[in-house]
């Protein structure tokens, strides 16, 4: 067999490559090209469901967001439901207990933070405006190369904020929204009722259509949703406990005034992840500076940020780390389309749906497996 033998064998031309020759319209999809084309529809497609949901949502928050809280105290009491129905407590009874235990619990913490800063919550707008007023002094003061007119301008929109409608008395206004608000306070207590009765059955009810491997695949996404959420709100409120009793005590011991007020809004600032601890904490200690003095200031400081080291370093992969494993990164994406999205109530929403969205991901295709795409493929650099 030499170079020149022709008779070898060789791979047959391919007859479309010819000039004249039209290639099959399949063929026009099968390319590298066709397959980006592929994807690129898909994507397009998936865009536009995600973008339909939200636009719903956004146009149904009445129903929404009532039916997101039922759904996520629910999950929070689940296991109290479970430990009762074990006892043989009949399922009518458990629920009424646990529907009543839900109402005192939240209508008592509602009740303190609105008896904690119905009377102070303007002498607390008041520190916090001269706080930064203190504080636009003390740069100008600094060596650094910053124009008065940039301090000015940040000074000036801090405290049109503290002072505008949107903080301070007319936070707590809304007369007009109060219908709304009984409206779907009722149907959130109605709908959580039945989640705590019949949720299991609701949740089978559902997954009629589907069986074997997608109906076993189901039934791992809603108990880990299940457990993800009651985890995420247990230990949210078991940590935002701990840094307001501890901050609170900080306060009262340095004899900052209204230090009731600040340690309520530290519990409920803390529930919005990554910067609500942040936000209490600047409060706390721009009071601290007005009612007192820097040296104040200063030890307020050290206790707010030891708290948030004990918080992040410790009581956070205790409390949450089975039910929050999420990088912050992702957490703050999150919080800031949630809070675009639904304000106040779409930042402390975001993040439980977040963490559920990836749990659901963590559990597709078996308790320990994952979807494909998530699947650690190799090490992750150190």
């Amino acid at each position: 067999m030499g170079w020149f033998d022709h008779t070898r064998k060789t791979a047959a031309p391919d007859e479309s490559a010819k000039p004249g020759v039209k290639r099959p319209a399949s063929a026009l999809w099968s390319d590298g090209f066709g397959r980006l084309g592929t994807r690129s529809l898909q994507l397009i497609a998936i865009l536009i469901v995600v973008i339909g949901v939200v636009y719903v949502i956004t146009q149904l928050t009445l129903v929404f967001i009532p039916l997101s809280i039922a759904l996520i105290l629910a999950a929070a009491f689940h296991p109290f439901m479970h430990w009762m129905r074990r006892k043989g407590v009949p399922s009518a009874l458990a629920t009424w207990i646990s529907l009543l235990a839900i109402v005192v619990v939240l209508g008592g913490v509602g009740y303190l933070i609105y008896v904690a800063v119905r009377n102070q919550l303007d002498e607390l707008v008041d520190s916090a405006a001269q706080g930064i007023d203190q504080l636009y002094d003390w740069f100008l003061t600094l060596p650094f190369d910053i124009s008065e007119e940039q301090i000015s301008g940040f000074r000036d929109s801090a405290v049109d904020f503290l002072t505008s409608s949107q903080f301070g008395s007319g936070a707590l206004a809304g007369v007009g929204a109060a219908s709304n608000f009984l409206v779907g306070l009722f149907f959130m207590v109605v709908v959580l009722f039945y989640f705590l009765k019949d949720g299991p059955g609701i949740w089978e009810f559902m997954l009629r259509p589907f069986e074997g491997q997608q109906y076993a695949r189901a039934r791992r996404i809603g108990d880990k949703a299940v457990d993800t959420l009651g985890g995420y709100v247990r230990g949210t409120a078991a940590v935002a406990a701990v840094d307001a009793i501890g901050i609170g005590i900080v306060l009262f011991a340095l004899q900052v005034p209204l230090a009731l007020p600040l340690a309520v809004i530290v519990f409920v600032l803390a529930f919005i992840p990554l910067v609500g601890a942040t936000l209490a904490g600047a409060l706390a200690v721009l009071v601290a500076l007005v009612a007192n003095d820097p040296i104040t200031a200063v030890w307020v400081l050290v206790a707010v940020v030891g708290v948030n080291q004990l918080e992040g370093n410790f009581l956070q992969p205790i409390l949450m780390g089975r039910s929050l494993k999420l990088h912050p990164l992702v957490i703050l994406v999150a919080l800031t389309a949630g809070t675009i999205l639904g304000g106040i109530v779409g930042a402390v929403l975001s993040v439980p749906i977040a963490a559920v969205a990836w749990g659901v991901i963590s559990v597709w295709n078996g308790e320990h497996e994952p979807a494909w795409p998530a699947k650690q493929k190799r090490p992750e650099p150190q």
